[in-house]
């Protein structure tokens, strides 16, 4: 066993503050790179699209599919175009939409993402790095996909979330009353993951928080300091994403799942994560989950709306060295390779056509 970790504060000087640099405001980035009237009406459309999923008027299986993380718009956007031709093949039965994750989680430390630090190198250039994920994000959506992304630090959403459709709010977050407020004033369908340990009760209670309307205190598009009042999101859902017990997409868990949702009035709504836990965190086991979903689905559990895939341009992981990094493989976790993800999804599509 390793000997827990100490910090040596022996030669920290006392006291001390932080620095500031300062950025943009949210107003003046979406002035740098707008949204026209076409892309507007278009983002209002990927929105209902999805909305119509959750509600059941769409019988289609919602697919949220990409990279684990970007670290290269070209990548990214070589992705998205073909996600986008893909989507033309299965759009009878699958409804795609693209992870454009720009942020990533951290148990202690380590590279944040695209918005943090594009440049790879430690610079943290968060003014490059907030306008090349708007960029993506707002080039994604512009071929017809939905784009889909974690939010983590709430201050960072109002660069971006006018582009989001899709939203998901971490194992580690959905406890976060902030998160909650947040979610309840989103335009885009939430995604509210189960705990780490595996258990829904506090993603079902963050439904319900996000459900409804919330004053907080928040900062305008302008950068000035506001209450903010929301008028509470309607559009969430569970998603399950396993634990430290094990998987949680079987048939068991699922309805578990939903009797849970039941019980707390909330209408049974929930997307499988096939990474993480779900797939004991081999990446390849992402579509044997994938078709344990649609196995469920073809025997009748219409609860089930939705599945998440990590997926490249090309299979594995790297280790994040700018010198020598390989074109499409993930700097975070292992993803599916592209060819494989086409497969399986044209797969599951042509089994949902019975």
């Amino acid at each position: 066993m390793n000997a827990p970790m100490t910090l040596d504060l022996s030669a920290v000087d006392s006291p001390r503050s932080a620095t500031h640099r300062p950025l943009p405001t949210p107003a003046e980035l979406r002035r740098e790179l707008p949204v026209d009237a076409e892309l507007a009406s278009r983002l209002a459309d990927q929105r209902q699209a999805i909305r119509d999923v959750l509600a059941g008027r769409d019988e289609r299986l919602l697919v949220v599919v990409g990279p684990c993380s970007i670290h290269d718009p070209d990548a990214a956007l070589e992705y998205a175009e073909r996600l986008a031709a893909l989507q033309a093949s299965v759009a009878d039965r699958l409804l795609l939409v693209m992870r454009v994750y720009v942020e990533k989680p951290r148990t202690t430390v380590g590279w944040k993402g695209l918005a943090y630090d594009p440049h790879l190198d430690g610079s943290d250039d968060m003014a490059a790095g907030l306008a090349s994920a708007r960029r993506l994000m707002r080039d994604v959506a512009a071929l017809g996909l939905p784009v889909a992304t974690e939010l983590l630090q709430p201050m960072a959403a109002a660069y971006f979330d006018d582009l989001l459709s899709w939203v998901a709010i971490g194992a580690r977050t959905t406890e976060s009353q902030i998160h909650r407020e947040l979610a309840s004033g989103l335009d885009a369908c939430v995604g509210f993951k189960n705990g780490t340990q595996g258990n829904v009760d506090v993603a079902v209670a963050a439904m319900q928080s996000a459900a409804h309307p919330h004053r907080h205190f928040g900062v305008t598009a302008a950068g000035t300091p506001a209450m903010i009042e929301t008028p509470g999101n309607p559009f969430t859902h569970l998603v399950l994403r396993g634990g430290q017990d094990g998987p949680n997409h079987d048939a068991a868990s699922i309805a578990a799942s939903r009797r849970a949702l039941e019980a707390a009035g909330l209408t049974p709504r929930l997307m499988v994560d096939c990474s993480h836990a779900n797939s004991r965190k081999d990446h390849r086991r992402q579509t044997e989950v994938l078709h344990s979903v649609v196995d469920q689905r073809l025997a009748g559990e219409r609860a089930l709306m939705g599945v998440m895939l990590e997926s490249h341009l090309f299979e594995g992981k790297q280790p994040l060295n700018p010198a020598a990094l390989r074109y499409g493989v993930s700097i975070t976790d292992a993803c599916l390779g592209w060819e494989t993800t086409a497969q399986q999804l044209m797969r599951a599509a042509e089994r949902l056509r019975g």
